[in-house]
């Protein structure tokens, strides 16, 4: 005996559809005493019998007006409510006979006993019956318009006669008493039978159809049949209450009204249409809607005016930022060309700088002295082109691109638009996003700029463009060559204290419900602050330490009520802690071997400790530290330069008989580069004369075999990096002698330079050593070249 037998089951009337085991059906389920059955179902195995009855038009149906014969069934899925009506999948399990009925509550229940197929037939008659199913229902899907291949590869795929007589017999446009006989019949041989006749009728009802369609599409001409199919979708929509038409026509006003250009009217006219032939059940209407929303909101010929008030633009960069006077006359200039020539193309500028130092901020302060609107977007982590240049509308969810979705936005064609950490670009499975910026940011082509998902082309050449980065190393060539680079290195304390005054402690006051008049920061506290609570090239940090004290006064300034106060320096330790850097470098007393080298890192400059011991050996060379392999190499030189100079350094020094070890401390971070060149020279020269390296003097440059001095990179931040650490005097190659000019006044000011060519020289400055190396008798000695006899 079979679980569902013998017990009551609740009852779902069904009109207008017969359900025959092994098939799935969704049904919309709002009659009163359905919604109940489905419930009581729910509650448990989920079970329910599908009955159909008699005559549609009875919203209650009794007992005597369904059939007796039914199909089992499984609810699979639901949604909806009780108030509202339920959506329901239904799968059919088994055919079932009604054996009695229960009225004892509030739904149709019942009680059934299965009623499964007889296979009357012989396997190979049952056999030839699913091959000539499976054959007319191909023949009848050639017949059907649309894409049928799904179906007909479902049900070649099907060898169950049970299965496949039950799923055409679903399918099949046959009456509904004749569906309901085929779902009675228990003989698998007749009721395959009956099937084959019944599609049979159908395959030659389609048939007749086909030709019938055939003949008038000859006889009638393109422009009548459009007429007539026109005709008889108005009075369809008309019947079903769509309005559709009269929305595609307000498109097509709109995009005639619209300054769009002819190309792109063109195309938003070919949509507009496509949208008026299409029903509102189709798919395919939704992505039009948007496409045409998209191209209608487009700033095709909007624009802002610039300020061209050279004085008024000085005036507003000066007070959103201090110092940064590259970047304030690099957009006077601009400003200047536009008030010459107004067709001017828009710039395109990277800010390269390490974090907290503005750049973002600098980017609004820029938009606002232009009178221009301000766009970001953020590249970080971006690993897809389609984030640049959109997806094309084929794609389920497509979306413009994140340049076009900006300008949307923005409402104009000219906005500030600024492209942060472009440097953190990614690279995925799904394209190269720098790749698609190379189109974005080349002027030659970015005035027919394509978006995938516009398809036609937006001119962006009226954009304001301006990148952020920290780091060049990452950004590819050919996208670098399209910007104009602009160094932010840094701030110094004074400038650090000038902004921490009139920005971030204001800021800071608001941000935590605080008048000036209610606190105020001492300036040797401020300073202190600066100096050896934070370390870093911008002012980002010295912001979060602001915060910090701010969050501690806060109680304080709720006691004084009202009285002001004023945070002192023996307030900071509790306020933010204890001191992080202690800038105690020109009282230090270091050991021989110890040099302080400069180092340029993505977020600034910093000051590095190079340290070396000798010990009992065989001559060995030990490096630690984490070094990479150039700044090894640049020790290897360092100690062949120092061992050929040995005997004028220390008379009698067996060096074959010592162990070096040179390391460089902070060993968790990487380190690589040649510019610690002199500073290993240095560190190993103080090692074996014995002299001790001042702790205020601090160096870089790249040291030769030959013992010259060559000039490196990042001279303005390893300076700023030194003027933080308290160093007094920095050793330069000559020919860096000149990136001088980019550090501010009052930093050189406080610092003594010192500017070397030779190995010779920078021992002299270091150790104070008067050494004539033998490579100086070599050069002295040295013939002078024989002139050349062409010239």
């Amino acid at each position: 005996m079979d679980l569902f037998e013998n017990r009551s089951i609740p009852v779902l009337a069904t009109r207008n559809v017969v359900i025959f085991p092994g098939t799935t059906l969704p049904l919309n389920v709002g009659r009163a005493k359905s919604l109940a059955a489905i419930d009581t179902a729910q509650l448990g195995d989920g079970l329910i019998v599908a009955i159909t009855q008699r005559s549609d038009d009875n919203a209650d149906p009794s007992e005597g007006e369904l059939y007796k014969i039914g199909t089992l069934c499984k609810i699979e899925k639901q949604r909806g409510s009780a108030e509202h009506g339920y959506q329901i999948l239904v799968r059919g399990v088994r055919r079932v006979r009604i054996t009695a009925h229960q009225s004892d509550k509030p739904y149709l229940a019942v009680t059934v006993e299965a009623l499964d197929d007889v296979r009357d037939g012989d396997e190979k008659t049952i056999v030839a019956l699913v091959t000539n199913i499976k054959s007319m229902a191909k023949d009848i899907l050639g017949l059907i318009p649309g894409d049928t291949r799904q179906v007909a590869e479902l049900i070649a795929g099907l060898d169950d006669a049970q299965l496949l007589t039950n799923l055409c017999a679903e399918y099949l446009e046959v009456p509904l008493a004749t569906k309901q006989e085929l779902l009675e019949m228990t003989s698998l041989k007749q009721r395959s039978l009956k099937l084959l006749e019944l599609m049979q009728m159908q395959k030659e009802a389609l048939q007749l159809q086909s030709e019938i369609r055939e003949k008038l599409a000859t006889k009638m001409g393109k422009h009548q049949r459009e007429a007539i199919l026109r005709e008889q979708m108005r009075t369809i929509k008309e019947e079903l209450g769509d309005d559709d038409g009269k929305a595609s026509d307000d498109y097509a006003d709109k995009v005639k009204a619209s300054p769009m250009p002819e190309s792109v009217k063109k195309t938003a006219l070919d949509e507009a249409k496509r949208l008026a032939d299409l029903g509102n059940s189709s798919p395919e209407t939704h992505v039009i809607r948007n496409y045409l929303d998209l191209l209608l909101a487009m700033p095709w010929d909007t624009s802002t005016t610039d300020n061209l008030d050279l004085v008024q633009a000085r005036q507003s960069l000066d007070t959103d930022h201090y110092g940064l006077e590259k970047i304030k006359k690099r957009i006077i200039q601009h400003l200047a060309v536009l008030k010459l020539k107004q067709d001017r193309k828009g710039s395109i500028l990277l800010f390269v700088g390490p974090p907290g130092v503005g750049k973002t901020s600098l980017g609004q302060s820029i938009a606002k002295a232009l009178g221009r609107k301000f766009a970001r977007v953020s590249l970080g982590g971006v690993r897809d082109d389609a984030e640049i240049r959109g997806h094309r509308r084929t794609y389920v969810g497509a979306m413009p691109g994140r340049i076009v979705q900006a300008l949307k936005r923005t409402g104009v064609n000219n906005p500030v638009f600024m492209l942060d950490e472009i440097d953190k670009l990614g690279r995925g499975y799904g394209g190269d996003p720098a790749a698609a910026l190379l189109e974005v940011l080349d002027p030659e082509q970015n005035s027919a700029f394509g978006d995938h998902y516009l398809d036609v082309p937006f001119d962006l050449s009226k954009v304001f463009f301006i990148a952020t980065a920290n780091n060049l190393e990452s950004i590819p060539g050919p996208l670098l060559d399209r910007m104009e680079v602009i160094d932010l290195s840094g701030y110094t304390t004074a400038e650090k204290l000038h902004i921490a005054k009139n920005h971030l402690i204001p800021k800071q006051l608001t941000e935590h419900g605080m008048k000036p008049e209610q606190l105020r920061l001492a300036d040797d506290a401020l300073m202190r602050l600066i100096t050896h609570h934070t370390r870093e090239a911008g002012v980002r940090d010295l912001e979060r330490k602001l915060s910090e004290v701010m969050r501690y006064m806060t109680e304080k300034v709720i006691d004084a009520d009202g009285l002001p106060l004023t945070v002192e320096l023996s307030d900071l330790e509790e306020a933010v802690g204890p001191e992080r850097y202690v800038h105690e470098v020109a009282e230090r007393v270091v050991p021989a071997g110890v040099v302080t080298g400069l180092a340029w890192t993505p977020v600034g400059g910093e000051i590095l400790f190079i340290e070396a011991s000798l010990m009992p050996g065989s001559g060995k060379l030990t490096l630690t530290g984490q070094l990479g392999d150039v700044m090894k190499e640049s020790a290897q030189i360092a100690l062949s330069l120092v061992r050929s100079n040995l005997p004028s350094y220390v008379p009698g020094f067996d060096y074959d008989k010592k162990d070096i070890h040179i390391h460089v401390p902070a060993g968790a971070i990487p380190k690589d580069g040649p510019s610690a060149g002199v500073a290993m020279l240095t560190t190993l020269a103080s090692l074996f004369t014995g002299r001790r390296v001042s702790p205020v003097l601090a160096m870089t440059g790249e040291i030769t075999l030959r013992g010259s001095v060559m000039p490196v990179g990042g001279i303005k931040e390893k300076v700023m990096a030194a003027h933080r650490a308290g160093i007094e005097r920095i050793i330069l190659p000559k020919r860096n002698q000149k990136d001088l000019r980019d550090v501010p006044d009052e930093v050189k000011d406080k610092l003594k330079f010192e500017f070397a060519e030779t190995a010779e020289e920078v021992l002299k400055f270091a150790l104070d050593l008067d050494v004539v190396s033998p490579l100086t008798h070599l050069r002295a000695a040295a013939p002078a070249a024989a002139p050349n006899p062409a010239q």
